[in-house]
């Protein structure tokens, strides 16, 4: 290979060091982009979970503070249970109006519980897993990553749900002890045997990331195309720059000596640039002079 590179000429010897040059700051800089850009579309995901679930939490807290103190003297009167009493149907309802809208209808909020009153809030697997975790972990208070779902790769932001008012347990202790008119809807057999201060749901919110991704990408491929296509004309434009100041000057000189050896000696190594090209041919001129005086000394000894 090192003795096919030294046959190589000059200007194919650059082109190739141009092209090694090329080809490294295209992967050095395609790889930075692409993890800054990753980074940026993973902030962006997380920051509009973020919101959401913060969101939700501000309705949950609504309810809990506002809507369930005015609300809980009815349920005994009442012949029908009053959902709109608990945070956890509230947060639900909020979230799925917000649904409606075409840009949220992916979108997706739970209150997954083991042992729910409303069945719609039943934990599958892998929120039952989740939950465990807050449970085997009381320091862990979220959790975050993305998961594959049948609507594509969603992130998701969960946190715990434990009972932290005694009030809650009025609904949840025993079949006894809850309101006729919770019994009378949701029945006797889920919901109860909750315990203060144990975490028995996990508020989860997922957000679809299938699209941010994708933007993404696109704009690295979108970047990528520009940088190659600048890359290319610089290239161009140096190789260009490359061989009228140096590769055709030195192509001059090395006609030239070609000519003087054959014994041409009015030939001359012009070249009016004062650089190291332009000293070369100088010192060729000069060398030339030196030749042509030792010449004509040995041609006058010989007569």
């Amino acid at each position: 290979m090192l003795k096919n590179l030294k046959d190589f000429k000059i200007g194919t010897k650059f082109n190739l060091l141009l092209i090694v040059v090329f080809i490294i700051s295209i992967v050095v800089s395609g790889t930075a982009l692409s993890s800054v850009l990753q980074r940026r579309a993973q902030n962006e995901v997380a920051d509009k979970a973020l919101i959401l679930i913060k969101t939700m939490s501000a309705v949950r807290k609504y309810t809990q503070n506002n809507v369930n103190p005015r609300l809980a003297p009815q349920l005994e009167s009442e012949p029908v249970f009053i959902p709109e009493t608990i945070p956890a149907f509230s947060a639900t309802e909020v979230f799925e109006n917000l649904r409606k809208d075409d840009e949220y209808k992916n979108f997706l909020y739970k209150e997954a519980t083991l042992n729910p009153t409303n069945l719609r809030d039943k934990a599958d697997n892998f929120e039952t897993q989740i939950v465990e975790r807050f449970r085997n972990n009381s320091k862990l208070q979220e959790i975050t990553d993305f998961r594959d779902v049948p609507e594509g790769k969603v992130f998701y932001i969960a946190r715990p749900l434990a009972v932290t008012q005694e009030k809650c347990l009025r609904c949840h202790s025993t079949p006894d002890q809850a309101p006729k008119s919770q019994l009378t809807t949701y029945g006797s057999n889920n919901g109860f045997g909750w315990k203060f201060n144990e975490i028995v749901a996990a508020q989860i919110i997922s957000v679809p990331s299938e699209e941010v991704f994708n933007s993404a990408q696109k704009t690295w491929i979108l970047i990528m195309g520009l940088l190659i296509a600048i890359f290319a004309i610089v290239v161009i434009l140096i190789n260009f720059l490359i061989k009228k100041t140096v590769i055709e000057r030195i192509k001059r000189i090395e006609k030239i000596a070609q000519q003087v050896s054959t014994g041409d000696m009015e030939a001359n190594f012009h070249d009016d640039y004062k650089d190291e090209i332009g000293g070369l041919a100088a010192a060729f001129n000069r060398m030339k002079y030196s030749l042509r005086i030792a010449m004509d000394m040995l041609n006058q000894q010989g007569q």
